[in-house]
């Protein structure tokens, strides 16, 4: 006899007989269903009772994201925003006007000295963008990038910062953007899960990073990004145990999956759809992942484009990765490289994250473009905020403060305009002061070219409306295609 719990909390019983005619008829549907939707859209909205039900709001240039985080905060003084008013005010006091009752973080208490560039830009493309030349390969692609040098985000801190970056607010706990993005529009892979986590490091102090970055948060656990292991198994337990060959592993996955939908009659918990929807989902994945690793089928030419030797967690074989998963349909595919920290020997640290990053990145924005990907693939390049135009000098050779008035990003592709150079920070790159960029707004923009109003992809919780971009957020309608 199989004890069950009814919702009124009476017990029943059924035979072994019974329980199998139960649930033969829904494991039958469950498979067929499986089959239909197979390397089709999976709607991420499916059974739920908010979110996109019926695809996106409108057609959106864009099918996918590669988030490419370079996490520490990467000085958009030596990279993006070009300050020559900075080389002249070199060593002079940093005038109070820009810094009186400011949040600082390591420079509190301490002199504030004006700190010139540290390495020297050079304009690329026929857009003439000014670029650093440290990202030599990242200014061979100048012509596709929209690059952003206004942004300002709410938090001076690594984590704090991290977290709005990736929710919106500061407040932790709330849902990160790649799980907003396949709780609006699902995933096109049956077979893999619609957000995926790829981490490298390199550098300076690699930046820790929290899971809950790309947790779910109050919505619905499958939603959650999944981290992907770059060295050894891609994913814990991916491969059966000795002895357990796939037929046996089906029979135990059809087994749970009967008993889960038993329960899910009585209680209708959504938590118990997805505990029924990520057993199948690991299922296929046996099979899945281990072929997307495999990168043994690719040209020569492309992993030395790449700069690939091979599956050795380096953030060039992250980069290639995240192509092959935008391949296989993989909605949001978000890249940490933690080493961008710089508070000290900025230019030789400077030097180690670009000979890490600068390669990889532009070879995946020419890979997209190559395959005719690049044009529904949004790309966004940046950290979770800037450095200070001031020195900090108390722990060895110059480097740069953490700061959030001001930093850099760019986007690539995905119906955004390329070899433009938006918004602007004053003449000493303290305050985004032109085309001001919050994250907010950079959040409506990316859900804007994914097809998504981002007013109404909205989660009720608590009794309140929830949204990726909170109480704000304002497309950037002037760098759209």
């Amino acid at each position: 006899m199989i004890p069950l719990e009814s919702n009124t909390g009476c017990g029943m019983e059924f035979t072994r007989r019974a329980f199998l005619g139960r649930t033969s008829g829904g494991l039958g549907l469950a498979a067929l269903t499986g089959l239909l939707q197979s390397k089709t859209t999976v709607n991420a909205a499916e059974g739920l009772d908010a979110g996109i039900t019926d695809g996106p709001h409108f057609v959106g240039r864009a099918k996918r994201v590669i988030f490419l985080c370079m996490a520490g905060g990467p000085s958009h003084l030596e990279s993006f925003d070009y300050k020559p008013k900075l080389e002249q005010m070199h060593g002079k006091p940093m005038p109070e006007s820009y810094t009186a009752n400011q949040p600082i973080a390591q420079l509190q208490g301490q002199k504030l000295v004006c700190q010139r560039p540290l390495i020297p830009f050079k304009r690329f493309g026929e857009s003439g963008q000014q670029i650093t030349e440290i990202f030599p390969h990242i200014g061979s692609v100048a012509d596709d990038l929209c690059i952003i040098n206004s942004l300002h985000t709410d938090q001076i801190n690594h984590d704090p910062a991290h977290t709005v970056m990736n929710t919106g607010t500061s407040i932790s706990g709330r849902p990160s953007m790649g799980s907003w993005v396949t709780y609006g529009l699902g995933s096109e892979s049956a077979d893999l899960p619609g957000f995926v986590v790829l981490t490298s490091k390199g550098g300076r102090n690699p930046q820790p990073i929290a899971t809950r970055q790309w947790h779910s948060g109050f919505l619905p656990g499958r939603f959650q990004g999944i981290q992907f292991n770059s060295t050894g198994d891609p994913v814990h337990f991916v491969k059966n145990p000795a002895g357990i060959n796939r037929a046996q592993q089906k029979r135990v996955i059809e087994l749970i999956t009967g008993l889960n939908e038993i329960r899910d009659q009585l209680v209708d918990n959504p938590e118990i759809r997805t505990r029924i929807q990520q057993y199948e989902l690991a299922f296929r994945m046996q099979t899945a992942v281990p072929e997307l690793m495999d990168i043994s089928k690719e040209s020569q030419e492309t992993l030395n484009m790449y700069g690939v030797a091979g599956a050795d967690g380096s953030y060039a074989y992250n980069c290639l990765l995240a192509r092959r998963l935008a391949e296989s349909g993989v909605r949001f595919i978000h890249l940490y490289h933690r080493g961008w920290d710089h508070h000290n020997d900025l230019v030789r640290y400077m030097g180690i994250c670009s000979g890490m990053c600068d390669q990889p990145t532009a070879a995946l924005i020419k890979d997209l473009k190559q395959r005719d990907m690049l044009k529904d693939t949004l790309v966004v390049f940046g950290g979770e905020f800037g450095r200070t135009p001031m020195a900090q000098t108390n722990k060895g050779p110059v480097g740069r403060d953490h700061h959030m008035k001001a930093f850099s990003m760019f986007m690539a592709g995905g119906g955004i305009k390329g070899g433009i150079t938006y918004g602007a920070t004053d003449e000493l790159g303290y305050n985004a002061v032109e085309n001001i960029v919050h994250i907010n707004d950079l959040h409506a923009t990316m859900l804007h070219q994914l097809g998504i109003d981002h007013e109404r992809l909205t989660f009720q919780y608590q009794g309140r409306d929830f949204r990726l971009t909170d109480v704000a957020g304002d497309v950037i309608s002037s760098i759209l295609a």
